[in-house]
């Protein structure tokens, strides 16, 4: 993992700090300096910053225009020094969206005087963290590192609120699974003032008065090209670098090079790509082999004419294997990418993987930051990543930035744009093969259209309360109807206590009596950045728990100016059926590939469906001992013998939401690492300085408490 955290002190900084610590200045208990573990200070006091982590050298730059006033830049940023100082002008006079505006994935800091700015990006895949702290603030790209230095507590109700209802903003808000420590909204930066903060939107926001001015979609998707482009170049232009020392420490019987290497755990030198057969890896893939800069060569280690891209295909051998359908379409995908990898530029490697890579196969791992379904495949994710480059593209985020959320059928009711919902309502009812389901999908996106916010999240509330769940097992139909709301309850709301759903709906209550005005948004567009932010929570964690030493995952779609591009494709081109491989075929187009394979674009979620069942399956004795005295019972979040007849469910074939039982586990597998880790993010500080000092505390009293209030009211 890597991450920056610093704090921002009061006036008399050292002295507070100096209180916290129990002795003057900023010494720990046995005469330590405060600092966080393996870190590399960026600037000092009184109000510090530091980098921890295997950071890259180009990965971390300061530029310093005078003593009082300096930005530092953390990961891949494609702006020059100039622009930097240019940029840190800007915020100087209060313009903090110049910070977001450059190529590639990082995060700004600006120092000000006693002025201190965080950036958080548009997506979430980088997010800021803050909590109060020695009578100022201290904020990080981490929420562990603050949670010790706190000593913060389990958050109970976020963590019900992750398993109740993870898409809907209102029930997570800002908090985090660390009491007291609090997360920076998607569009949003933190500030802080000698220790105040906060926290200020810098992206405009659509009005719901006014429709928005209908844009070009031509000139809409060269936008998206461009930005995709210049995000792919950027990371081109980068300079390489060599896993480890890049020196093989010697032969292995029976192994050749790069069998060693993957054994060790380390990545191939140069630059690669995923190559599943889908449009958003394929694309980033044939960008990259495209674009001037040889992708595959390493400075110093290569022929000079540049080497192949490392193009990487994963094989679930397992997955299809008692599945006709599921087999074909595993076929077709490999078949695809095979096509794809024709291109001489790319140089195909397929991984293949038997039941010991399957979904909940491997139930140990790394602690991760935040817990996330990712947890229960990150074996699987480790597979291919150990094929790949020391830089490695990814095609995640690009469903969530494409692709037309169902809700979006509203927005176009109320800008009067009916006759957009045509193609995608005939799709859907050629999928389900009856005539009712145009009407049945226009009066539902009517109602969405005519319902207010408040209204929308008050009506979960209820569900959640009353335990109303939609039936598992519906086809497209039946999925794109459910999530035609405001808000919705998540997959595993329906395993949950009476208490932790409670607890929930009285969350979402105060919300709806917090914010009186809504969200300023329409209620598709809405919905679409609440899943956008999900994936990246996602990403972020699935980078960390499968992260293999010496490598980058680069995921393009989620950088701040290919999400702005595609936020302004018109509704009325998103909601087209086929819509995201047609838009990546103009981009390819754009940038000269235009001879793609036979069935680009077609939709592959039944295979990663399939390996979650037959994983499920085959470790349904060791998930059953997972749940026999779980975490997650001792706090109040389930009952074990309801979660224990939900796996032998799903593992006997019935219609469970498969997603629902990988966000349990993945809780209850975070939970378990989380209480057995041992040390500290700091030093200087006492042995019991770290995050949940006290374990588990049971919650059924809190939980069922927040429950009474919301029965009385």
């Amino acid at each position: 993992m890597r991450w920056l955290v610093g704090w921002s002190s009061t006036a008399v900084g050292a002295a507070s700090i100096g209180a916290a610590t129990g002795s003057a200045g900023t010494t720990g208990y046995d005469g330590e300096t405060l600092r966080p573990v393996g870190s590399h200070p960026l600037w000092g006091d009184p109000d510090p910053l530091w980098a921890v982590g295997d950071w890259r050298p180009d990965e971390v730059r300061v530029v310093t225009a005078d003593a009082r006033t300096r930005i530092a830049v953390l990961g891949l940023c494609g702006a020059s020094d100039e622009q930097l100082r240019v940029g840190l002008f800007a915020a100087r006079g209060g313009a903090l969206r110049h910070l977001t505006a450059w190529p590639g994935s990082y995060t700004a800091v600006v120092q000000v005087d006693r002025r201190i700015t965080v950036c958080g990006d548009l997506a979430g895949a980088r997010p800021v963290f803050h909590t109060p702290w020695a009578g100022g603030t201290a904020y990080a790209t981490a929420a562990l590192p603050l949670a010790d230095l706190v000593e913060a507590n389990l958050d109970y109700g976020h963590l019900a609120a992750l398993l109740a209802a993870p898409d809907v903003p209102a029930a997570l808000d800002d908090s985090t699974p660390y009491d007291g420590v609090r997360r920076v909204p998607p569009g949003h930066a933190l500030i802080l003032r000698a220790g105040a903060r906060e926290i200020a939107g810098y992206e405009p926001v659509a009005s719901l008065a006014v429709a928005a001015p209908p844009s070009d979609p031509e000139r809409a998707v060269d936008g998206v090209r461009d930005a995709l482009v210049e995000a792919v170049r950027t990371r081109l232009a980068a300079p390489r670098h060599v896993p480890g020392d890049g020196i093989d420490p010697g032969p292995v019987p029976g192994m050749g090079p790069a069998e060693r290497r993957a054994a060790r755990g380390m990545p191939v030198p140069g630059i690669g790509a995923d190559l599943s057969g889908g449009p958003a890896s394929g694309t980033l893939a044939l960008l990259a082999a495209g674009l001037p800069g040889m992708p595959g060569t390493v400075l110093g280690h290569g022929t000079g004419a540049g080497e192949r891209l490392l193009a990487v295909t994963f094989n679930d051998l397992a997955a299809g294997a008692g599945s006709p359908a599921t087999a074909a379409g595993r076929e077709s995908e490999l078949e695809r990418a095979g096509a794809l990898a024709a291109n001489p530029r790319l140089h195909h490697v397929v991984v293949t993987g038997g039941e010991e890579v399957l979904p909940y196969a491997a139930l140990d791992g790394p602690l991760t930051d935040e817990p996330a379904s990712a947890l229960v495949a990150a074996a699987r994710h480790r597979a291919r990543l150990a094929a790949g480059s020391a830089d490695h593209f990814t095609g995640y985020g690009a469903r969530q930035v494409l692709d037309a959320h169902p809700a979006r059928l509203a927005d176009l009711l109320m800008d009067r744009r009916r006759r957009h919902l045509v193609r995608p309502v005939a799709a859907l009812a050629k999928a389900d093969g009856s005539v009712l389901v145009p009407a049945r999908v226009y009066g539902a996106a009517r109602r969405l259209a005519r319902t207010s916010y408040r209204t929308g999240v008050e009506d979960l509330a209820e569900r959640l309360l009353r335990k109303r769940f939609d039936p598992a097992g519906g086809g497209a139909v039946d999925a794109s109807l459910a999530v035609l709301t405001w808000a919705g309850p998540g997959p595993a709301a329906r395993w949950l206590t009476g208490e932790a759903l409670a607890d929930v709906s009285f969350r979402l209550h105060s919300a709806t009596q917090r914010s009186s005005i809504g969200p300023g948004q329409r209620p598709g567009d809405f919905r679409a950045r609440a899943a956008l932010a999900r994936q990246a929570a996602e990403v972020r964690v699935l980078e960390q728990a499968a992260e293999i030493r010496f490598q980058r995952l680069h995921a393009p779609f989620l950088d701040n100016q290919v999400v702005r591009a595609c936020r302004a494709l018109p509704e009325a081109l998103r909601v087209r059926p086929g819509a995201r491989a047609a838009i990546l075929r103009t981009v390819l187009e754009g940038a000269g590939v235009s001879d793609l394979p036979a069935g680009w674009g077609a939709p592959s979620q039944a295979l990663s469906a399939a390996a979650a069942r037959t994983g499920l399956r085959l470790a349904s004795d060791a998930l059953l001992d997972l749940f026999d005295r779980p975490l997650l019972a001792q706090a109040g979040l389930v009952e074990a013998r309801v979660v224990r007849k939900a796996l032998r469910s799903a593992s006997a074939g019935e219609p469970l939401p498969l997603d629902g039982l990988a966000d349990l586990i993945s809780l209850e597998l975070w939970l378990r690492r989380l209480l057995s880790r041992r040390g500290t993010c700091w030093t200087g500080t006492p042995a019991r300085q770290r995050a949940v000092p006290a374990g588990i505390v049971p919650q059924r009293g809190a939980l069922g408490g927040a429950g009474e209030v919301v029965r009385r009211a």
